[in-house]
């Protein structure tokens, strides 16, 4: 049994692990919404009005810079902070310890939910690439072959995972978007007639991944494509994240000229890739502040709870006294 005078300190620690396992029952579980003590759907985005978006505020200014939308559109949000998802669960955690009531731990469970089922098409998306249906790699196991003997996977194997996700980013066009040019969008990856051919490809590794995990490889459009006559040649962008560390582990560039084989020369982009390519553009251009929005609201509901915890102006942690003994 403990000193009298470490009683008060066990019972905050006792509480604190109640409180956070609490939390995380609630963000796993498959309870109701009302079970969690919420009226309504378990939504991050009833936020208090305010007379400007909530993620332009000073202390929010330093993290990116927003670019100014068209007359009459709100200003794109700026990047979050590049570990924005750790350090949520981190200052969630923070919270938690030093203790919340039921309501707080409702809103914790929430937030914690979503970065759960929403990290990965927020963190592509926050950077304009599409995810979902067939447009890349996704959920895709690292074999154990894949590693070196340094202990990770070989650098050689991301430029393989490039590859296989752009094939299967061109084949959703000719499948899914477009099946109307489907055998053009087919012969785009084969000599017979115009196709693709890389000029370049770089590599940019944010850390070594290992065995056992999971990849997702998605591909952009670095910019619209225009002119007049098309443009010859375009520039995608490459992410492959891993989903155990939630990151993205390395970014490649690509640099790719539209070649017609038969004429032994590169040409210009044909009209029904032109099209979609700017269709794409626009959708990478709404994904981006749709992902940013959101995960600005995360950020502002993690602010809220610091606020009314430990944070507020009277806040008091009680870790416990000990009085000497007589």
């Amino acid at each position: 049994m403990p000193p009298r005078g470490n009683l008060s300190a066990v019972r905050t620690r006792s509480a604190a692990r109640s409180l956070s396992a609490r939390a995380h029952a609630q963000a796993h579980a498959p309870r109701s919404f009302l079970a969690l003590g919420v009226q309504g759907p378990l939504s991050l985005r009833s936020q208090p009005s305010h007379s400007r978006p909530f993620w332009a505020s000073p202390t929010r200014a330093s993290t990116g810079s927003s670019s100014a939308g068209k007359p009459g559109e709100e200003p794109l949000p700026p990047l979050p902070p590049r570990r924005w998802i750790a350090e949520l669960r981190a200052r969630i955690g923070k919270c938690i310890i030093f203790g919340c009531d039921n309501q707080q731990i409702s809103r914790a469970a929430a937030v914690l939910r979503a970065l759960a089922l929403e990290w990965k098409g927020l963190l592509a998306g926050s950077d304009g690439f599409l995810t979902g249906g067939r447009r890349g790699l996704d959920g895709q196991k690292i074999a154990w072959g894949e590693m070196d003997s340094f202990g990770h996977v070989n650098n050689v194997n991301y430029y393989r995972y490039a590859e296989s996700a752009r094939v299967n980013w061109i084949t959703n066009f000719a499948v899914h978007v477009d099946p109307a040019h489907r055998q053009e969008w087919s012969e785009l990856m084969s000599p017979k007639a115009t196709g693709l051919i890389m000029r370049s490809l770089k590599a940019d590794f944010k850390f070594p991944m290992v065995y056992p995990d999971q990849i997702s490889v998605y591909h952009k459009l670095r910019s619209r494509p225009e002119g007049n006559p098309a443009p010859s040649a375009f520039t995608l962008d490459c992410i492959v994240l891993s989903h155990q560390h939630q990151r993205i582990a390395a970014r490649l560039e690509e640099d790719i000229v539209v070649y017609d084989y038969k004429a032994a020369r590169k040409t210009g982009m044909p009209g029904f890739m032109l099209d979609l390519f700017h269709e794409t553009y626009r959708l990478q251009e709404e994904e981006t502040f749709k992902a940013r929005t959101r995960i600005w609201e995360l950020i502002n509901m993690v602010d809220r709870l610091e606020k009314e915890t430990w944070d507020r102006d009277d806040a008091v942690e009680d870790v416990g006294t000990a009085k000497a003994s007589t």
